[in-house]
């Protein structure tokens, strides 16, 4: 299947900008790529598509929508800050996320889970983590430091006090202050002084300013829901009208959810969001009751399918990156069963999470277990990026650093 098919008519919303003019001009002062897709070029194999991408050097960077910032830019800055945002703008991303939980209160914060705050900011060294739903217990004989500490736990006001940190979490703690550590020598603390906790009305504001478009995802809730009765379509209608509110245009949104309900609602109550609402497909962690565990290689299989998804109004899916690629009898990574009965439904296919495993020397670790065996240096994240782009037919990429696939998608003019 080849890219082209897939970006033939609507699809080519998410393939191209969707920016006014006066974003443009203003937020694109500045782009830079800095040093990090140089690097990952010179630790290609030789060949062909290390050459074009070399020979881009000298490009002058554009954002680009193909660049999408998973939680801004948490390879180095603390995840959903305005910080973290800021940088991955700068990188390039034409589309930004906030994931998005609720307080207390049901006032809506981007935060990746609504049960992190113990591992993504300082609560339990701070009086509120008293509050948490488990509040810290050090670590002792065989057993680990342990903590669960929710957005629900905390009203905004509470939630407004608390310091980012890097995501990450020192299990072998005996103090609150030690349980916040263990970052991966990969990533670095260098930009966790003073950054700034967001709320999803703030996150539309800020990416607003920064000229990029939004991808917002409706977390699963940690609590029983209906919450203080708070439904699960009351927390759905909420995101989307928080974009109303803000008088966003529905072109600029791709609200996204785990939960196949959350994307129907969507395309039910809401359809100028719903047209674009990305079903983030988990399902290779399904079990069907009648053929047992799912093959995530065999979308036949799949309840339901791609062509009932398309039925049911889904335009966009959203797998992990692993899902789309597969290694064909040459040991070649190629595009899987899967990406090809995604492309013959005609849905458009955004993946998940270039950047995200570090170094590459040991295989790649969940992101690439597909084609573990084709992976052994850093510069195999452009030889993905590549398959995803050129053989799946991807129209979006997650990144932890959006420079690396802003670089592609700008050398190869997408």
């Amino acid at each position: 299947m080849t890219r082209s098919f897939l970006l033939g008519g609507a699809l080519t919303a998410l393939a191209a900008p969707a920016f006014s003019a006066g974003h443009e001009n203003a937020a694109d002062t500045g782009l830079s790529y800095g040093q990090r897709p140089a690097f990952l070029i010179s630790k290609m194999a030789d060949g062909p598509l290390k050459d074009e991408l070399a020979a881009c050097m000298g490009q002058t960077p554009a954002r680009t929508a193909f660049s999408i910032g998973h939680r801004g830019a948490p390879l180095m800055y603390p995840e959903h800050t305005v910080e973290s945002n800021r940088a991955a703008a700068l990188q390039g991303a034409g589309i930004l996320e906030c994931d998005v939980t609720f307080t207390a209160d049901k006032e809506l914060v981007c935060r990746h889970a609504q049960n992190d705050l113990h591992t993504t900011t300082n609560i339990v060294a701070t009086d509120l983590g008293a509050k948490c739903t488990q509040p810290f217990s050090p670590a002792e004989g065989d057993s680990d430091a342990r903590a669960e500490c929710r957005t629900s736990d905390l009203t905004l006001a509470e939630f407004r006090r608390l310091a980012p940190t890097m995501d990450a979490a020192n299990a072998a703690a005996t103090t609150p202050e030690d349980y916040i550590g263990g970052v991966a020598p990969w990533r670095t603390t260098l930009y966790e002084d003073d950054a700034t906790l967001m709320t999803h009305a703030e996150s539309i504001a800020l990416f607003d300013s920064l000229g990029a478009d939004f991808t917002p995802e409706l977390k699963g809730a940690s609590v029983d829901m209906p919450f203080d009765g708070f439904s699960q379509a009351d927390y759905a209608q909420k995101l989307i009208d928080e974009y109303k509110a803000a008088g966003i245009d529905p072109s600029r949104v791709w609200a996204q959810s785990f939960n196949l309900d959350d994307v129907l609602y969507w395309i039910e109550n809401e359809p100028e969001f719903g047209a674009q609402a990305v079903y983030l497909d988990d399902r290779y962690e399904a079990e069907d009751a009648d053929e047992g565990l799912i093959d995530p290689m065999d979308a036949a299989t799949f309840k339901p399918t791609m062509a009932e998804l398309k039925a049911m109004g889904v335009n966009y899916i959203a797998p992990p990156l692993w899902m789309l690629v597969t290694l064909d009898e040459s040991g070649e990574i190629v595009p899987s069963v899967y990406a090809e009965e995604a492309a013959a439904a005609e849905l458009g296919i955004i993946t998940w999470t270039l950047e995200r495993s570090g170094p590459l020397g040991g295989g790649g670790g969940w992101y690439f277990q597909s084609v573990t065996d084709a992976i052994d240096r850093d510069g195999d994240y452009y030889e993905v990026l590549d398959v995803l782009a050129q053989d799946v037919g991807v129209v979006g990429v997650f990144s932890d650093w959006p420079a690396t696939v802003t670089y592609y998608a700008n050398c190869k003019g997408l």
